[in-house]
């Protein structure tokens, strides 16, 4: 341990993970510690479910009807993957997709007026919705036409749209989208958390929502993907790779001290040894007075033994529930896998509801998705809050990832990982390099 790294990375996150899957295949020597005797830090996968009845203090433990404890992996943050996503093109830069195997999400919901209805997302499903009347489906569908053509190298695809300066606001007010449509747009398509991206130049929208279609065309059911085992294979699949390129890991590794010079980090002490480094990366449970709180997330785990109403008993899926249609100003998020994705016991399934905390009764904030849930086998409640770096780690070279939001997709924690990277590097985050790596998740070359 008493040696000279580029770089030392403390927590087994998948932000972690990712970055010093990253920096090792880009030639660095790095050393990854996490005091935990897991992988994963807040974002890992428990298993047998007896840990789970533990780390919730429910002493009982899991009665016989849940199967067995072993064929249970459940996730601590649920999260899917958008299949044209940043973090799938990062999972194909490193290569780290031959450890994992993925399956598509078989369908997204949105909520409307107390019943979910499936999300259209292509021509075909607009005009067979029943979200919608059918002079608002024919605006709606002239809508997606727009988008999909819309190219911000060409300005014979603008309409009289300035994407830099033209708020999304005017763009549904030009196309006349009812309140509904402008609901289910933003926060299931676009997958916004809040409505302050109305007010903002378009461009950014139109590119969320092209990348909510592209994902879907890929794979057809709906955009997301979700690994088989859980996400905790991720950070495994991330260390994996590191060791090759040449990286140690060590788990259950305390932390002593961080020790800095002159306002600078130059190591890390464990155990009495002292590994020195030029940078470091870390969770902020590691630096706690180099963090600030942002607010709080709850999740609710959820055992179910049975599919969710309307879902056309779907085996996996996600629900967003808009905040204008619950009276709030962040969204509410279920996402479900079941013994389908070798996470729960046969004919199970985990539903986990989450969403940002707005008052001092978080469990009543949550109702309205429990409610589409019933009847609950058991509930896990978590209420964790979120930290965020007080600083950009330029002068102490100490970078700091933020705690993981209350959203179903990994877009938020990517672009965590990018800002990271910058800071890191200097420069940003290439996807252009991935050229060379143009397989797909599945391994299916592209046409």
């Amino acid at each position: 341990m008493d040696e000279e790294y580029d770089v030392i990375v403390l927590g087994t996150g998948l932000t972690e993970c990712i970055l010093s899957g990253i920096m090792s295949v880009n030639g660095k020597k790095v050393l990854h510690m996490d005091r935990n005797p897991y992988y994963g830090g807040e974002s890992s996968s428990i298993t047998p479910l007896e840990e789970l009845y533990k780390r919730f203090q429910l002493l009982e433990g899991p009665p016989e009807s849940m199967g067995r404890g072993r064929d249970w992996n459940v996730d601590l943050i649920p999260k899917f993957l958008m299949a044209n996503g940043q973090l799938v093109k990062m999972l194909l830069y490193t290569e780290v997709t031959r450890y994992l195997d993925f399956k598509v999400v078989e369908g997204s919901f949105v909520y409307k007026g107390g019943k979910i209805y499936k999300v259209p997302s292509t021509e075909t499903e607009a005009l067979a919705s029943n979200l919608m009347g059918m002079f608002e489906k024919r605006r709606f569908r002239k809508f997606l036409v727009f988008v999909a053509n819309f190219d911000e190298n060409d300005p014979k695809t603008f309409e009289g749209v300035d994407p830099q300066t033209t708020s999304m606001r005017d763009v549904y007010r030009k196309f006349d989208l009812g309140q509904d449509v402008i609901d289910f747009t933003g926060h299931a398509l676009a997958l916004y958390r809040t409505d302050d991206y109305l007010d903002q130049p378009c461009l950014e929208t139109i590119n969320r929502i092209k990348l909510y279609s592209e994902s879907l065309a890929r794979y057809g059911k709906s955009p997301y993907l979700y690994p088989l085992y859980g996400l905790g294979e991720l950070p495994q699949g991330f260390a994996r790779l590191s060791a090759i390129y040449g990286g140690t890991y060590m788990l259950n590794k305390p932390v002593d001290d961080i020790i800095m010079e002159n306002g600078k980090v130059v190591g890390v002490k464990s155990e009495g040894e002292v590994a020195r480094c030029k940078q470091l990366i870390c969770d902020p449970s590691y630096i706690p007075d180099r963090v600030r709180k942002a607010g709080q997330v709850i999740r609710i785990i959820c055992i179910l033994s049975h599919p969710i109403k309307n879902t056309n008993d779907a085996n996996s899926c996600q629900i967003i529930i808009p905040q204008n249609q619950v009276n709030r100003k962040s969204d509410i998020y279920v996402c479900m896998i079941s013994y389908a994705h070798n996470v729960a016991a046969q004919g199970k399934y985990i539903a986990i509801a989450s969403t940002t905390v707005e008052t001092a009764e978080p469990e009543k904030e949550i109702e309205p998705a429990l409610e589409l849930l019933e009847p609950i086998d058991q509930k896990f409640v978590a209420i964790s809050d979120l930290y965020e770096p007080i600083d950009d780690g330029s002068e102490s070279q100490v970078f700091c990832s933020c705690s993981y939001d209350a959203t179903t997709h990994f877009e938020t924690t990517c672009n965590d990982i990018k800002d990271i990277y910058k800071r890191m590097a200097g420069s940003a985050f290439d996807f252009e390099n991935m050229k060379r790596k143009q397989n797909d998740v599945f391994g299916e070359a592209d046409q």
